[in-house]
């Protein structure tokens, strides 16, 4: 242990070998207790090793060059085009409610109020009056006092046309033809739906007391109804 001292202290005198300009020299001294310690400086007791690192290097810089060629724009996909749908709802098919000449009220799939010709009639008055009777037939315009029943309205507008009465002053001379039709107005949808139950509940009843030839027009009429019902009140 005595001779191993001198050696310790001599290696500690001995000149290290240059350190070149890029390294970094790091001293690992070991103590008596074995505690390792790395420092920048020679150490002062215990062992000492020393290690010659390199220092660590930048990158060289990057040259880029304004002479390159610019890249081409990457290729993109072509748009699809968007499809398009249309679709189409169709309204319910309407219901109208006529009345007749009678006052019989009946529905229509249209509010034509069975259009038909009718004869016109006018009466010629007398100054003073001239009993007898008189040919009856329909009167335009406004009713008179003592007039019959509507018949019809005017095809294409106008007043309505009445009929005269049996007797009367004057005389009726006929005046040509009129096409008339019965007044219609539309039923809102949820009173068409009510309608159409009704009457497929009426043909229900009918089917079995029918002939056996009325059965099928009865049968042709239910589809209609159905088909009627589950497009246009959702059944």
């Amino acid at each position: 242990m005595t001779l191993l001292r001198p050696v310790l202290c001599l290696a500690l005198l001995l000149p290290l070998p240059a350190l070149a300009a890029d390294d970094v020299r790091v001293y690992r001294c070991v103590g008596s207790n074995g505690a390792v310690a790395l420092q920048d400086k020679p150490c002062t007791a215990g062992r000492q090793e020393v290690r010659d690192l390199q220092r660590p290097r930048d990158p060289p810089p990057r040259v880029v060059s304004t002479d390159a060629a610019v890249p081409a724009p990457a290729q993109t996909s072509p748009m699809r085009e968007r499809e398009v749908r249309h679709v189409y709802i169709q309204p319910p098919q309407p219901m109208y409610e006529c009345v007749s000449e009678d006052g019989d009220r009946y529905t229509s799939d249209n509010n034509e109020g069975n259009p038909r010709w009718v004869p016109l009639w006018t009466t010629v008055w007398y100054p003073h009056g001239h009993p007898g009777g008189g040919r009856p037939g329909p009167h335009p315009g406004p009713r008179p006092a003592g007039s019959g029943s509507t018949i019809g309205t005017p095809i294409g507008g106008g007043p309505p046309v009445y009929r005269p009465p049996s007797v009367g002053v004057g005389v009726n001379v006929p005046a040509g033809n009129i096409l008339v039709r019965d007044t219609c107005h539309a039923l809102p949808p949820q009173e068409v739906c009510a309608r159409l139950r009704d009457r497929r509940w009426e043909l229900d009843r009918r089917y079995n007391s029918a002939l056996q030839s009325e059965r099928t027009a009865i049968s042709n009429e239910q589809r209609g109804i159905d088909a009627r019902l589950a497009q246009d009140c959702g059944r």
